[in-house]
């Protein structure tokens, strides 16, 4: 008898006004539906608690590792997983604040239940992830995001909203904090070396994005694709306020920013920045919405990493360049020319 396959729901308990608590069983009925041998862990508070249960379960053969919670969470998952050899498929069911990624994926928000069904579809894209390497609290530090790198006054007010006020009041409360930091905007000397050459200028912020959806606005990368290998590198180039609210106003009229002589919009496979503040002010980067340490950074595409459920029937077809079935028989053949090779060597 043929082992079943087996799932692991890791689901954050406080995400989403609890939502999850209240369906986590109907959720697991659902995956044994779909053939799984399905187990829950249930994060806790402790560091790295969703990392460090995606890397255990991943190393234990499970096939697939179903995140639930946020982007923070989802984020956690992927980092206990990217740096693995071997790593299972993955699904997300989204109950956080802005749940980007999800957007992205056309995954079903604030409902659990739905999300979980979209399974049963067995649609995947393998996903671009973003690696980072640079110094964080003096350590060498190595993240993995899979929406969003920035950098610039703007990007740091997710730091500043307190976890209370995203759960009661979500996407507004990043509103109301954005429009308390604009009048401190600062303009930072900065060099960008991107694979087209070398940008250096001021700047006000930068963003560094996977998907088209950041922070909950779907036009900021309007020709975003998830799996080509490419950065959408945005750097804006002016700290005056009227300037960047009529940046904003482009956005929302359908990404018509990305025309602006005040932007740069460049598609590039690794970068690095580095700032030339002579004041040595620090640069920070913001990783997926959490602090990820300062520049100088070097970010790197890993491109077709992780495997996720996505409703692809919703999803751009213009956002999707690969057939994935067909990517994974390509990659079944390399593996097994690579493994038919180290035999010979060792015979």
């Amino acid at each position: 008898m043929l082992n079943r396959k087996r799932a692991r729901l890791i689901y954050n308990p406080t995400s989403g006004q609890e939502i999850m608590k209240k369906n986590v069983a109907e959720v697991l009925d659902i995956l044994e539906g779909f053939g799984y041998e399905t187990s829950a862990f249930q994060t806790t508070a402790a560091k790295d608690s969703a990392k460090n249960e995606a890397e255990r379960a991943a190393r234990a053969g499970f096939d697939l590792i179903v995140a639930a919670g946020g982007d923070g969470t989802i984020n956690e998952v992927v980092n206990g997983i990217a740096p693995l050899r071997r790593r299972p498929k993955m699904a997300i069911i989204p109950t956080g604040t802005t749940n980007d990624y999800a957007r992205a994926l056309k995954v079903p928000r604030g409902n659990p239940i739905e999300a979980a069904r979209l399974i049963g579809k067995n649609q995947t894209i393998l996903m671009d992830i973003g690696l980072a390497q640079n110094k964080k609290d003096g350590q060498d530090n190595r993240h993995y995001f899979i929406n969003i790198a920035a950098a610039g006054t703007l990007t740091e007010l997710t730091y500043s909203v307190p976890s209370q006020l995203k759960t009661t009041f979500g996407y507004l409360a990043y509103v109301v904090k954005g429009a308390e930091l604009l009048p401190q905007v600062q303009f930072i000397p900065v060099r960008v070396k991107h694979d087209q050459g070398v940008f250096e200028g001021k700047v006000s912020m930068i963003f560094v994005a996977l998907t088209n959806s950041i922070g909950g606005f779907e036009q900021i990368v309007p020709d975003a694709k998830l799996d080509d290998g490419h950065f959408t590198l945005i750097m804006v180039k002016t700290g005056n306020l009227f300037e960047i609210l009529h940046l904003i106003r482009l956005v929302i009229d359908g990404g018509k920013h990305i025309e602006s002589d005040k932007i740069e919009y460049i598609k590039t496979r690794k970068l690095q920045i580095e700032s030339l503040d002579e004041e040595q002010r620090r640069l920070l980067i913001n990783l997926d919405g959490e602090y990820g340490g300062e520049a100088p950074v070097i970010l790197s595409n890993l491109s077709n990493h992780i495997e996720f459920f996505a409703d692809t029937d919703k999803v751009s077809e213009q956002a999707i360049t690969l057939d994935t079935e067909e990517l994974k028989i390509e990659k079944m053949t390399q593996c097994f020319v690579e493994e038919s090779a180290r035999l010979k060597e060792i015979i």
